[in-house]
């Protein structure tokens, strides 16, 4: 079973590299964009079938090493 996950900063979290970003892609000519914040993506491929098991088991996977929950939200998106 295939999970998707994303990781993001809290909204309360300063995030440089969106700024930097941000900074670039004004510099570009894309000066409509109001804020740009960064994250991760992990697709993880599990022997487990059971969709509720798998679900638990990365939910763990994010809290024990995926996100720093202290400044990350993670979210899981998709199942499959």
């Amino acid at each position: 079973m295939k999970i998707s996950v994303v990781i993001t900063l809290k909204k309360d979290v300063l995030d440089p590299q969106g700024k930097i970003i941000h900074q670039t892609l004004d510099g570009m000519g894309f000066d409509d964009v109001n804020e740009v914040r960064q994250g991760k993506y992990f697709e993880i491929d599990t022997k487990e079938n059971d969709p509720k098991k798998a679900k638990d088991k990365v939910e763990e996977m994010c809290k024990k090493l995926l996100a720093n929950l202290v400044i990350e939200n993670y979210k899981i998106i998709d199942l499959k």
